[in-house]
């Protein structure tokens, strides 16, 4: 048997020959002049194959800014045209090197490479197609969640209205003011919790320690007042904050920054339209967070970007930041949930995050601490604003 090194590669069908052979015994191809295993020294990695995996990374590239990016309406149709010009041109070129490559015979390599650049575009593709119809499966099960708290949420108001002349949980005294906290949620008694005098005159009170009054009385879990789609917001554990043996029952808050175990908006029970059973059960009471009012994760969003008569986009701005401005769910006084994908969706189409300024009730003006409902038909759902450091 002839030894390896001393044959003749054929340049045209590849098959090697014995080195005397003058011509190739498989397709009689001259091989006289070709050296002895030139085309050993010759094998190339193919370009077609480099340029098609390129591309095919360019296009992941261009994909991935479409579906996450930022970026503007007239931008993401530039993108995704950049996108199908490079797959389409990654899938071309990868499925010519892999022709190429196998008539070579043995003189181009890179199958691999030739392969990724053309499946990949369309593998990714695929993923983000899925992740994308995932995505929303996932919100609403989250939103699903959010309602079913909120549910719960509002049967504990009516046991504690019925237990205190028909009022829903108002934290402080008879004239107490709305305070983004109030001065001691540790304390021993209600005076002390809400600095009021003795015949419950004064002092102040916060929506979340209004909220907590359903904990204290009603029995309701802290975890049923975090939505876990509120970013940053946990459930309140007093044993994060050195109560010692105190149980929830015995302290007047969600610990010392309530904004960061309670993502729900209540509507505003200070002023001179109290909130009780007796008020029109087409109420909004309790709904996802305020997009208007900063939370301890995230700034309240700009306003002027919210238009009632809008596009889908400009009306979407309205809703709560919890639910990917998508909805919210938002609880009535009659105790049935709704998830509502437009803010202005209180009595006559008021809009449950404003408070009514005399003009288009959809639209309203933006809350503030101190900011009570223009009527009683006016729905004013809040949440404290954060607390500064």
């Amino acid at each position: 048997m002839e030894n390896e090194s001393n044959q003749k590669r054929c340049p045209k069908c590849g098959k090697e020959n014995p080195a005397a052979t003058q011509s190739c015994i498989s397709c009689g191809c001259p091989l006289s002049q070709i050296p002895m295993m030139q085309e050993r020294l010759d094998v190339k990695i193919s370009k077609l194959a480099i340029t098609s995996l390129i591309l095919a990374l360019l296009s992941c590239l261009f994909l991935c800014v479409s579906f996450y990016g930022r970026t503007g309406r007239g931008d993401s149709r530039a993108v995704i045209v950049m996108w199908l010009i490079t797959s389409l041109t990654a899938i071309i070129l990868g499925i010519i090197s892999l022709i190429q490559i196998g008539l070579s015979a043995g003189r181009l390599v890179a199958v691999g490479i030739a392969v990724i650049g053309t499946t990949l575009p369309s593998v990714v593709y695929l993923l983000i197609m899925l992740t994308a119809i995932l995505k929303p499966t996932r919100s609403v099960a989250f939103r699903m969640v959010c309602g079913t708290n909120l549910s719960g949420i509002g049967k504990a108001m009516l046991i504690y209205a019925n237990d205190y002349e028909d009022e829903l949980p108002k934290a402080g005294g008879k004239n107490s003011v709305w305070a983004a906290k109030i001065p001691d949620w540790k304390a021993t008694n209600r005076f002390s919790a809400y600095n009021i005098k003795p015949d419950f005159i004064g002092g102040q009170g916060s929506i979340s320690s209004s909220l907590y009054l359903l904990v204290k009385y009603a029995e309701v879990e802290p975890k049923y007042f975090v939505c876990k789609q509120d970013s940053g917001t946990t459930e309140f554990k007093p044993a994060d904050y050195s109560t010692g043996n105190r149980d929830l029952i015995d302290l007047w808050d969600f610990g010392p920054e309530p904004q960061k175990h309670c993502s729900y908006s209540y509507h505003v029970p200070y002023g001179e339209y109290p909130l009780t059973t007796s008020c029109d059960s087409g109420l909004a009471v309790a709904a996802d967070r305020n997009p208007w009012m900063d939370s301890p994760f995230k700034k309240a969003r700009d306003f002027q970007a919210f238009d009632p008569d809008g596009s889908k986009e400009a009306i979407k701005a309205g809703n709560s930041s919890a639910h990917k401005t998508e909805a919210q769910n938002v609880l009535f006084l009659d105790i049935h949930v709704s998830q509502e994908k437009q803010s202005f969706c209180g009595l006559n189409d008021d809009n449950i995050y404003t408070s009514w300024n005399g003009e288009d009730i959809r639209r309203g003006t933006p809350p503030r601490l101190g900011s009570r409902p223009a009527d009683r038909a006016d729905s004013l759902l809040v949440n404290d604003p954060a607390i500064p450091k």
